[in-house]
Parts: C-alpha cells; sequence; structure tokens
C-alpha cells in the first residue's frame, strides 16, 4: 500500500471518529479537530474553558473512540509527585515493588492542572517529554502512543499556580473553549435531560494511531512553508530591531518548539483535508493554538486592549 493510499485511508478513519465523537460532544468541531491534530502529531494538548463546557468529557469521549487506556487525575493542591508517576512500596516478602501510578496509560486527562503545587506539576515534565518515568533511579518506559491532555479553568485565580513557561512550552497546542451558540445549547438540553445515552463506538486503535503518525511524519514540506514558519517564529522574538509588533508589543518570544509544532501541526491539518503536503494556509490554521502560550505580552498590549491572539495575527499578516 502506497503513502497516497494509507492516507486517503487515515482521512476517511478521521471522518467516521469525528462523527463518532459528534453523538456526544455537541458544536466545538474545531476544538475536536485540533485535539486530533495534537494526538496525531504526537503533541500534548491544554484545555481552557469555564466549567461546564465539557472539557473532561470530550477527553473521555475521545478515549472512547480510540479504544486507548484513559486515567483522569484530579489534580489537588494536596496532590504529590508519586501520586502521579507511582511509588515503590515494600511488599510481604520484604522486596521493593514499584505500583505504577495513573500516567501509565495512553490518554492522561489532568484536570485543573493549575490547582496543585509547582512540584506535582513538574512530575509530568518527564513524562511530556522523554515518555518516561523515573523513581528512585530506575527509569520506566510509559505505554505508546501516550498523550496529556490538561484542563484549567482561567476566572479561578484563588489557590491556582499558574504553568511555568517549561511546562507550558511542552504542550503543542492551547485550545480556548468558548461557550456553545443559542442553537447547539438547545441541541445540548434535548440530548443531556434525557434518559437517553448515545455510545461511541471504538474507530481506532493503538497500533492504527501510531502508523497515523508515523505517515505524518513522512508527509514532504516544500522549503517555502520551512521558510514561511522560521520568519512568522522569528518575528515573535524581541533580539531583531526589525520586528517591529514584538518590540512593541511582547516582552518574550517563542523558542524553536514553536516551529517544530507549526510543521508537524501544518502536516496533519494537511492530511486530515486530503492533502498530501501542506501549504501556508495550514501553518496559519495552527498558529494560534501553537503560539499563544509561547509568547508574553507587554504592557503596552495589554494597555491597547490587545490580546494574544491579536498579536499573533498582526505577525502573521506582516510575514505575508
Amino acid at each position: 500500500m502506497t503513502e497516497a493510499e494509507q492516507l486517503d485511508i487515515l482521512v476517511e478513519k478521521c471522518n467516521r471518529l469525528k462523527a463518532e465523537i459528534s453523538k456526544v460532544i455537541i458544536g466545538q468541531e474545531d476544538i475536536v479537530n485540533k485535539v486530533l491534530v495534537s494526538m496525531f502529531s504526537g503533541g500534548h494538548c491544554l484545555l481552557v474553558g469555564v466549567p461546564g463546557l465539557a472539557k473532561t468529557l470530550l477527553v473521555n469521549t475521545i478515549a472512547k473512540a480510540l479504544g486507548l487506556t484513559y486515567n483522569r487525575i484530579q489534580f489537588t493542591p494536596d496532590l504529590m509527585p508519586m501520586d502521579i508517576t507511582g511509588s515503590e512500596i515494600l511488599d510481604t516478602d520484604k522486596n521493593f515493588r514499584f505500583i505504577k501510578g495513573p500516567v501509565f496509560s495512553n490518554i492522561v486527562l489532568a484536570d485543573e492542572i493549575n490547582r496543585t503545587s509547582p512540584k506535582t506539576q513538574s512530575a509530568l515534565l518527564e513524562s511530556m517529554q522523554e515518555h518516561s518515568v523515573t523513581v528512585l533511579g530506575k527509569t520506566y518506559k510509559l505505554d505508546q502512543p501516550f498523550f496529556v491532555l490538561a484542563t484549567q479553568n482561567p476566572i479561578e485565580q484563588e489557590g491556582t499556580y499558574p504553568l511555568p513557561e517549561a511546562q507550558l512550552d511542552r504542550f503543542m497546542f492551547m485550545l480556548w473553549l468558548d461557550y456553545p451558540s443559542f442553537e447547539e445549547e438547545v441541541q445540548i438540553l434535548k440530548t443531556t435531560t434525557t434518559d437517553h445515552k448515545a455510545e461511541v463506538e471504538k474507530v481506532l486503535n493503538a497500533e492504527d494511531i501510531l502508523a497515523l503518525q508515523n505517515i505524518i511524519k513522512k508527509i514532504p514540506v516544500s522549503d517555502n512553508v520551512y521558510n514561511y514558519i522560521v520568519s512568522l517564529v522569528e518575528k515573535t522574538r524581541l533580539n531583531n530591531p526589525n520586528n517591529t509588533i514584538a518590540k512593541q508589543y511582547l516582552s518574550w518570544g517563542a523558542g524553536p518548539r514553536a516551529s517544530q509544532y507549526l510543521v508537524m501541526g501544518a502536516k496533519c491539518t494537511a492530511a486530515l483535508k486530503g492533502k498530501y503536503s501542506p501549504d501556508i494556509e495550514d501553518v496559519d490554521e495552527v498558529a494560534v493554538p501553537v503560539l499563544r502560550h509561547r509568547i508574553v505580552l507587554n504592557y503596552s498590549a495589554g494597555a491597547e486592549g490587545y490580546t494574544t491572539e491579536d498579536i499573533i495575527k498582526m505577525i502573521i499578516k506582516e510575514t505575508k
């Protein structure tokens, strides 16, 4: 089977996958698509939204449709690192035995990740980057594929610990969930206030996803797309005096990992559209969720009422 034929199968399965997810999740098509792009690209995702927007339900539904093992970790101020990674215990034979924590799963939902201390948040760092956990000098490999999907509420500031830049940078996408439309909310009420329960069928399995990730890595990218990505990311940095937008509105720019994720995101976005190579429009489609948590606005941006998304769109327009 050629790679083009494999790509066509990918598109057909992803359409089936979205159809299964839509049985439970009303609306949020762009969010669902971006989460799938992140997962098929081998990245992790941070979902930000007010309570009640079905962030947890979305992750649970995707796990069922993908046929993957799934664990939810409710982050609280008293959560310890070993509650995530696992720990060694002394068994009845007086031998130390490692008990795996909930991170040993294909999909890990880190629910309200900003409610726990930085020490516990950092327990996810190695697992997200290296796909392994080290406990008392011993390294344990995680199941593959492995994804961390984290949620946080933007309006609850008291008793929260903002994620440090090193932790944020390990998320491929930061996705902001918005309120449903009037029609969508009516449909939500009709489907959630009765005794009817939608059943989600499994569309893919772990082997399928690993194969899809391998296909996406092999998708060719033209030099003009590579150049556009580097130019876009470079314009967020303050080390170039010609970057007028960055100089005026940013206090920190994106690093090389942003460029890598833009390439992978554009590849996967193109693949899900049935295209065999990404173009600049595919890069633009993933630019906001890739960059919004990798740049820091300065006082001037806030004073003039600009959001991070506004600045990214200004930089995209200037780059073209």
